[in-house]
């Protein structure tokens, strides 16, 4: 490998207008994040050169993407002209015009989890196999929903309130209906067992909380239930459809929402779901803020039917100011950055690397999305 190469190989001429464009041996890579934190590293762009045979093209786009939520809704011309004749195309999100544009593209992947914005008319009508980053962001999305958890199970709210007014108040820890419980004595419910459920579940698991969890069925392996469904520890139990999402709410404290956002699962924590919950449970949202009804979770926190909320996701984002989840005493709030994480890259390395082995030896790529379905 020549280490003194231009780190940004130039853009090969697009064909002009009348002409078809012939498919040549090049990858895409849009993937350079104004964020600092998720800043592309040079390592990463190595190791995926280093991955494609000699014959293969790597053209990684200058301009700086934007890989909030799930990703840039529209393709700069950097990224267009560079697409027309590709093989395969890597962003934050597919935005439709690359669909368009790169009629010779075979793979698209996104590094976002979510795929909300990738599935428009011109995906659904694509046979482009798309792969998107699901279980990338698990390890920071748990540890985020299991400090919120903590944060009411130790009556961190109780702390910040006294601080707040400048009293040392013992009294909500001491009374006889104090909210204050071990995670070992607890059940957390959990929406949405996949990759980043199942990160929550492990952890939740390692400090002897019981832990149940709500898939679309009993297939397939999340790290805590085996490809047929049988739970490896005793204190999961798994469950599936509407009587069991109700058998979670019921049974939970903790009631932690990490299932992706499809038609079936929007407004899933409806204002019915939200009256099966204990009077004393705590809902967490990392996913997306259209999987809870927000306008009953402000009435049942306001009446006192809930102990509290930790919320990272809204049905608009950002949260407006004048918005009552504002001021809600029970609520804890964070601006949509439950994922960040200083090791994205090293997951998501990996994951491109794998994929890319996969699809260079015509084999099936992990993280393929069922389109119709919507994950």
């Amino acid at each position: 490998m020549d280490h003194g190469a231009a780190p940004y190989p130039r853009i090969d001429p697009v064909p002009s207008h009348d002409e078809s464009p012939i498919s040549v041996n090049k990858l895409v890579f849009d993937m350079k994040d104004r964020r600092p934190v998720w800043a592309l590293p040079n390592w990463a762009v190595e190791r995926i050169r280093e991955a494609l045979p000699a014959d293969w093209v790597l053209t990684v786009v200058k301009t700086p993407s934007d890989g909030s939520g799930d990703g840039s809704a529209q393709a700069n011309n950097e990224v267009l002209a560079a697409v027309k004749d590709a093989r395969v195309y890597m962003g934050f999100g597919i935005p439709p015009e690359v669909l368009t544009t790169g009629t010779l593209l075979e793979w698209v992947h996104s590094g976002a989890a979510g795929i909300g914005s990738s599935i428009t008319p011109e995906m659904l009508e694509s046979p482009v196999r798309f792969t998107n980053s699901a279980g990338v962001h698990g390890s920071p999305m748990a540890e985020t929903a299991l400090g919120m958890i903590l944060h009411f199970a130790r009556g961190f709210d109780f702390a910040l309130e006294g601080k707040a007014r400048g009293r040392w108040d013992t009294n909500p820890f001491y009374n006889d209906d104090s909210p204050i419980r071990e995670l070992g004595e607890s059940v957390v419910g959990i929406l949405g067992l996949g990759g980043i459920g199942g990160e929550i579940a492990k952890r939740a698991l390692s400090m002897g909380a019981k832990v149940i969890g709500l898939r679309r069925d009993m297939s397939g392996s999340d790290g805590c239930t085996d490809r047929t469904g049988v739970t490896l520890d005793k204190r999961l139990r798994v469950v599936t459809g509407e009587d069991g999402l109700y058998e979670l709410l019921g049974e939970s404290h903790y009631v932690v929402v990490s299932a992706a956002l499809t038609s079936a699962t929007r407004g899933i924590v409806s204002r019915g779901a939200l009256e099966a919950m204990k009077p004393d449970a705590v809902l967490v949202n990392i996913s997306r803020g259209a999987l809870v009804d927000e306008e009953a979770l402000v009435d049942a926190l306001r009446e006192g039917r809930l102990r509290g909320a930790g919320l990272d996701v809204f049905d608009e984002e950002p949260l407006p100011v004048d918005h009552p989840l504002w001021h809600l005493p029970n609520v804890i709030l964070t601006p949509h950055v439950s994922a960040v994480t200083r090791s994205y890259w090293r997951r998501e390395g990996e994951l491109i690397l794998e994929n890319l082995r996969r699809f260079l030896e015509d084999d099936r790529l992990v993280n393929l999305v069922n389109k119709i379905e919507g994950y």
